[in-house]
């Protein structure tokens, strides 16, 4: 029965050596294990908390974000819709343009035509009058080339004169 029941004088050493390694342990271990076990759970704790402002922060950045690429897409869409309004602007004035300036140029052309065409029948009706003066002179050297003729002709004329 001596292994069930221990003699006193070998259960108070076994509680005195107990106590002292309880104490020891107690003063040297447990207080630095616990201490650095509540820096630990402090940590945890703020790298928690830091994770978490962390995720908001993301949450709030990747709203500003998806705000941002609204923005610049909306600012995109505009721009193209000005240069395509520019673009249609420019085409729409170059044709209004071009056509005036056609316009411009066939007036011009209609203009050297008709004073082409009036220089022409002037150039004509002086060629006409030229030709007729000395066809004129030439009748006129044949059938008057008698001064008897001449007499009478300057006589008829008189009489028309006179007569008018």
């Amino acid at each position: 029965m001596g292994l069930l029941m221990p003699d006193f004088g070998l259960f108070f050493w076994m509680l005195l050596s107990f106590s002292c390694l309880l104490l020891i342990m107690k003063r040297f271990a447990w207080g630095p294990i616990l201490k650095a076990l509540s820096e630990r759970e402090n940590s945890i704790e703020e790298a928690l908390k830091s994770a978490e402002l962390a995720k908001e922060e993301m949450t709030r950045l990747q709203t500003g974000n998806e705000k941002i690429l609204k923005d610049a897409i909306l600012e995109r869409e505009k721009i193209v819709k000005e240069a395509r309004d520019l673009k249609e602007s420019i085409i729409r004035d170059a044709k209004v343009e071009a056509i005036v300036e056609a316009n411009k140029v066939l007036e011009n052309a209609r203009a050297a035509i008709e004073f082409e065409r009036i220089a022409a029948i002037a150039d004509i009706k002086n060629l006409i009058a030229n030709f007729s003066v000395e066809i004129a002179g030439k009748i006129l050297k044949e059938k008057l080339g008698d001064e008897k003729l001449q007499k009478e002709l300057v006589k008829d004329y008189i009489d028309q004169i006179n007569i008018n």
